[in-house]
């Protein structure tokens, strides 16, 4: 396999040359580039324009971005675009649509091919909502999703999930990553430094008019400490010039307490890496709050942890331009350092995770690039934040639902939606009067983000809107069943906050009341639980005689 030229791999491309190589497949793609010298060139999915199915797909532990795709692609998750001008912002239209139609957590992953961003076509592809459809929490741990039954699918994972977590005392387990030297490292296909670096020459995006500008809003930022060890996470970088990035790290998170610390020792500058386009773990785990350190005391891997979930060990390798280890198979490393004896800048406005855009921030921390290496014709990821569920969700919930079985009484389930930021479900197996409004207060107290706590029963799905709306209908009495939180810890991106990290919160009970709490002697049953009571097979046959023609039918 020939290099090709690594100035025409960077430099951006004329539409009309590569409309004349639209259809080529995501398998195809997911080939480009040899894999590790030790290993075979030979695609692990179909050829180019051949039909993906989930037999031949690339299986699970996903090593590579381009595999993952390319898996999501056979199970029917993946929709293509070829064209597409985000100077007019339609990528970002495009995905509005979308959801409109399909709903956050429906709604396929994205690819787009041969983009114009700046007056400039480049090759790409874009990738978008890579993780955010339903049979993704399935796929990622390599079990087959449910057909036409996500909510199954999804409580498969959590399954699989908590399995994982009662064979590990209550943490996820660790292995050890795999040192592999540079020629193996599909990353290190391409090594740029000094002028040759230019963040502009690649497909990095501006998702809305009112964004401060293009942004790197999908890289995972990996720093070490001294103390608090290696560890990385997902800040939005603004591009600043052709070497600078904004670093948007909020104050609660582990890289900005990095920073600070080591500005504390008489540091003068802090190294980073940012690496976009990781395997799917790696990103689950940069995106959300996977490792409990009030588990885990002391310093923590957060690679072995990936490797620990996958149940395969990553190969990492060390960047070029300071010490800190990478996934090895990434589709681009940003190397660089936080000058901490120089001014702050400020950072933004950007599209924040509620919906809303967030103000500038001030006097951010910034990055001053020192290398750039990548995979040949590397795949950028960007966040349509606040438009798409972020990543995998399962893992954070199975590891918060370990905590609130504890201390919630009676505890069923619990779901966080994404779509519907600020609102939380949690159901419970009441038996005493009371409960629900005791439920609905340690949540309300333990996550920042729930600003509206809905306890339910146990026989409603709390992944069901119209199950949770039903019962807020039906069984809640706003007085007395509710209770409102006046100052509470808060979420600093919720928009409606008038001090900042601050916020009220309600509690709404939608419970059956018992006669001890105000409610009825004799809550009548639901006509479903009846139908049960009556006809207990009722389902099973159903689906029997009828379930394949209802996973058949498409929606109009």
């Amino acid at each position: 396999m020939s290099d090709p030229d690594v100035s025409k791999n960077r430099e951006a491309v004329s539409r009309r040359a590569f409309m004349a190589t639209a259809g080529t497949g995501l398998a195809a793609l997911a080939a480009t580039g040899c894999a590790p010298a030790e290993q075979s060139c030979v695609p692990a999915a179909a050829t180019a324009g051949s039909a993906l199915n989930p037999a031949n797909a690339p299986q699970a532990p996903f090593d590579t971005l381009r595999d993952w795709m390319a898996a999501m692609e056979a199970h029917g998750a993946v929709m293509r675009f070829d064209g597409v001008d985000q100077d007019a912002y339609h990528t970002t239209g495009l995905f509005f649509r979308t959801t409109d139609k399909f709903g956050m957590y429906e709604a396929p992953a994205m690819i787009f091919e041969n983009i114009k961003q700046d007056g400039q076509w480049f090759k790409g592809p874009v990738i978008a909502n890579h993780q955010g459809h339903w049979i993704a929490e399935s796929l990622i741990w390599g079990l087959e999703p449910i057909p036409g039954d996500h909510f199954a699918s999804y409580r498969q994972a959590k399954a699989h999930l908590h399995k994982m977590l009662e064979a590990n005392g209550g943490v996820y387990p660790q292995i050890t990553p795999v040192a592999v030297q540079n020629e193996r490292a599909l990353c290190k296909q391409v090594v740029l430094t000094g002028d040759a670096i230019d963040l502009n020459s690649f497909a990095f995006l501006k998702t809305n008019p009112a964004d401060g500008g293009r942004y790197v809003n999908t890289g995972s930022i990996f720093m070490d400490d001294p103390e608090m060890g290696p560890n990385f996470g997902t800040y939005r970088c603004q591009i600043k010039g052709p070497r600078k990035l904004g670093l948007n790290s909020e104050t609660n998170h582990m890289g900005y307490k990095m920073i600070v610390a080591a500005r504390e020792r008489g540091e003068t500058r802090v190294p980073v890496s940012i690496v976009i386009g990781q395997d799917p773990v790696t990103w689950t785990i940069s995106s959300s709050a996977v490792v409990d350190r009030r588990v885990i005391k002391g310093k923590v891997d957060e690679l072995a942890v990936a490797g620990g979930m996958r149940g395969k060990a990553l190969d990492v390798v060390k960047c070029q331009t300071n010490d800190i280890r990478v996934p090895a198979h990434a589709e681009m490393i940003i190397e660089g350092y936080v000058p901490l004896d120089a001014p702050l800048e400020d950072e933004g406005p950007f599209g924040e995770m509620f919906g809303y855009l967030g103000p500038v921030k001030k006097d951010n921390f910034w990055i001053e690039v020192t290398a750039i290496t990548h995979r040949r014709d590397p795949w950028i990821i960007n966040a349509l934040t606040g438009m798409q569920k972020g990543m995998v969700t399962a893992p954070m919930d199975c590891l918060y639902e370990n905590t609130l079985r504890k201390i919630v009484p009676n505890f069923v389930d619990y779901h966080m939606p994404h779509d519907v930021m600020g609102v939380v479900a949690v159901s419970i197996d009441k038996d005493a009067p009371g409960q629900g409004l005791e439920a609905g207060r340690v949540i309300a107290a333990r996550n920042p983000i729930a600003k509206v706590v809905i306890v339910v029963d146990k026989d409603i799905d709390v992944l069901s809107r119209t199950a949770i709306v039903f019962a807020v209908g039906s069984r809640w009495q706003p007085n007395p069943a509710s209770e409102i939180i006046a100052d509470a810890r808060g979420i600093i991106t919720d928009p409606s906050q008038l001090i900042e990290g601050r916020t009220s919160k309600i509690i709404i009970d939608a419970t059956r009341q018992w006669p001890g709490e105000g409610g009825r002697d004799n809550f009548p049953e639901t006509n479903r639980a009846l139908l049960l009571q009556g006809a207990p097979e009722i389902f099973a046959e159903v689906d029997a005689l009828y379930g394949q023609r209802l996973i058949d039918y498409k929606r109009v």
